[in-house]
């Protein structure tokens, strides 16, 4: 079914939908453009705008001069602020517009929070404001989103990286010997990833592979955040330990080539057998959704196998997406495991189990699924912009 995709904005600069409700002042094509997560309210240019021009999916985006009603105001969320009053920060046309239903707001948010916690502030703004509560969608990056009225899941690192990485050629799937076993990176410390990397560095499983633990990024957490019940485990002091002699490196590249999204290191897809994905959350704010970001899809672009260290549902909502996660040949049951001790527990066995077979002929009863998953990730993304356009029109 064909929709129109009419979409406004308060201001439209040189192409480019000025950031909804922002106090920060950037022009587009300029470094300080990627500026606006850093400043209140932490609205940012929506990425979705992007992506309709990278995939080309037809659309209309004007500003309020024109005609709005059946239109969405596109508000790009760099990181959702439960001390904004999103809907105060509106104009007075906007909420007008949003009372009489000539208006819907779109919010658009790659992150992972939970999204029922969201769903209850944003209803409550609308109480207060005396809005319809249909008065807005809100697209996330949490696959617990869809399980929400007016709420929908999108990947959007999926084509974040399929668009900041286009100039790099996915890496061939080859045949010829490998020198490590897995690739495990980490570039930002949490307290749960240390406990991850403490296990597998105590117990052998990281020799002869590829792997990184950076100690001077942290995102602020405290000890008690960790999500895995260390003393369960039993490596509290271990953990003390490892970081203590921290960081650890396996190439030449600083953090901020890490974390640029163009540049990769071959040797991480080519020369080991299965990559160890350790993903931005093990537990999506409790909300029992998945999150997946651009470290499962640069193993998936670069041809490799993987385990993905991270929220329960994370294989599931691969293999919805298409992807093939390899069932036959990893013991998977893992990603069922909603404790998150003992799926962390499940997720070290199934790589033990990895590193006591012949690799090289379990990569090759793996290449075809690779294959495939290299081929779907680098092909348009026109139909997920698609569906997602639907689900919001249909909601």
């Amino acid at each position: 079914m064909a929709y129109a995709n009419n979409f406004v904005a308060d201001r439209v600069v040189r192409g480019k939908a000025y950031p909804a409700l922002a106090r920060w002042s950037a022009n587009p094509y300029t470094a300080e453009w990627r500026q606006f997560v850093q400043h209140w309210p932490n609205t940012v240019p929506a990425e979705l705008y992007e992506h309709f021009n990278t995939h080309r999916i037809a659309y209309q985006l004007s500003d309020f001069n024109s005609t709005t009603a059946g239109a969405y105001y596109t508000v790009g969320i760099g990181f959702f602020n439960f001390d904004a009053d999103y809907f105060a920060l509106m104009s007075e046309t906007v909420r007008r517009q949003l009372r009489r239903e000539e208006l819907t707001v779109l919010f658009y948010y790659h992150e992972g929070d939970n999204p029922f916690h969201i769903r209850d502030r944003l209803d409550e703004l609308c109480q207060n404001h005396l809005l319809p509560p249909r008065c807005y969608r809100f697209v996330s990056g949490n696959t617990a989103a869809d399980t929400i009225p007016n709420f929908a899941y999108f990947p959007d690192h999926e084509l974040l990286y399929w668009h900041r990485n286009q100039e790099i050629a996915p890496t061939a799937i080859h045949s010829n010997q490998r020198q490590r076993d897995f690739t495990v990176l980490s570039r930002t410390h949490k307290w749960w990833r240390a406990t991850v990397m403490t296990d597998l560095h105590s117990t052998g499983l990281l020799e002869n592979s590829y792997w990184s633990y950076g100690t001077d990024i942290t995102t602020g957490e405290s000890e008690t955040d960790n999500p895995i019940e260390v003393d369960t485990i039993g490596i509290r002091a271990d953990i003390t330990v490892f970081l203590a002699q921290g960081p650890y490196t396996c190439d030449a590249k600083t953090a901020s080539q890490h974390n640029d999204h163009h540049q990769i290191e071959i040797d991480h897809h080519t020369d080991s057998y299965c990559n160890i994905v350790l993903e931005t959350h093990f537990d999506a704010d409790g909300s029992g959704g998945a999150f997946l970001t651009e470290k499962t899809f640069k193993a998936i672009k670069h041809g490799q196998p993987f385990v993905i260290v991270g929220c329960p549902g994370s294989l599931a909502a691969l293999r919805k997406l298409g992807y093939r996660t390899f069932d036959h040949a990893i013991d998977n049951s893992y990603d069922t495991i909603q404790n998150n001790t003992d799926r962390w527990i499940a997720v070290r066995q199934t790589i033990a189990q990895l590193k006591s077979q012949d690799l090289p002929a379990w990569f090759e009863s793996c290449r075809s699924d690779a294959e495939h998953n290299q081929q779907l990730f680098c092909s348009s993304k026109a139909d997920r912009l698609n569906t997602l356009l639907e689900r919001i029109h249909n909601d």
